[in-house]
């Protein structure tokens, strides 16, 4: 049985704006609730003294606005200045705190569009697959980032390659794999770009495509010896389950 959580019964008169998305909190859940979710966004500006005003004066949280007003003061993290408020409210059991605070360690040292990439990973790996599509091509929409390595735009076409698999756009997903390919020349994104370009094209274009780079064909040889191995697994469980199924029918007739 999960544990009840109480939450704080103050409401704002006068909402906190958070500028940079036009929205406006009324209670400590939504502030934690916009934090929480903008992990990836979050940097100095956060910490400022209209925001401890609003705390102090229209939530009633005094001791809580002392407490971030002395950390401002003593230039501490923005990590530690949102820890603090996340922890003040009660809301997070202690496991979330942790994945939380990792999160923020993870970001701490990162620039603003490594933290872009986190985000899409992030979403990717929760399944929100057209947000996550939607914040790798903002990154590749903005001016080029010359202070990361060129090879982090290839791993940008890798994950839309990913993306726009689970989608099956397959035809989408090739044509991303093959450009993080040339940009990373890392010979593990073939194999995606095989698989991707095989679920789309004709029999004819595919087998003309194998022809064109000098592994290929290797790889389409043990991509296909993979293919045939899940699908031997897979119908040794269905074999196993279906053979279970009728013992348990079995038994029940003979009781």
């Amino acid at each position: 049985m999960g544990s009840l959580i109480l939450c704080h019964n103050r409401h704002a008169v006068n909402p906190y704006e958070i500028t940079r998305i036009h929205c406006k909190i009324y209670t400590i859940e939504e502030l934690c609730y916009y934090l929480c979710n903008n992990l990836y966004l979050i940097d100095y500006t956060i910490m400022n003294e209209q925001l401890l005003n609003w705390l102090e004066e229209e939530l009633g949280l005094a001791s809580l606005a002392l407490k971030l007003r002395d950390e401002m003061h003593t230039h501490g993290s923005v990590e530690l200045f949102v820890l603090t408020i996340l922890k003040s409210s009660g809301i997070y059991r202690e496991h979330e705190m942790i994945k939380i605070q990792n999160v923020l360690e993870r970001l701490k040292n990162q620039k603003d569009i490594e933290r872009q990439k986190y985000k899409g990973d992030n979403l990717l790996e929760s399944g929100e697959i057209e947000e996550a599509i939607l914040v790798y091509h903002g990154i590749l929409n903005e001016e080029k980032d010359d202070s990361v390595d060129p090879k982090f735009y290839g791993k940008i076409y890798a994950a839309l390659g990913a993306a726009y698999g689970r989608m099956f756009l397959y035809q989408e997903s090739a044509k991303m794999y093959d450009r993080a390919y040339q940009i990373c020349e890392d010979k593990k994104l073939l194999k995606p770009y095989l698989y991707a370009s095989y679920k789309y094209m004709s029999m004819e274009e595919y087998h003309i495509l194998l022809t064109k780079h000098d592994d290929y064909v290797e790889i389409n040889a043990k991509m296909r010896e993979e293919i045939e191995e899940i699908k031997n697994n897979l119908q040794l469980e269905l074999t196993d389950s279906l053979i279970e199924k009728w013992k348990q029918q079995y038994r029940r007739s003979h009781i």
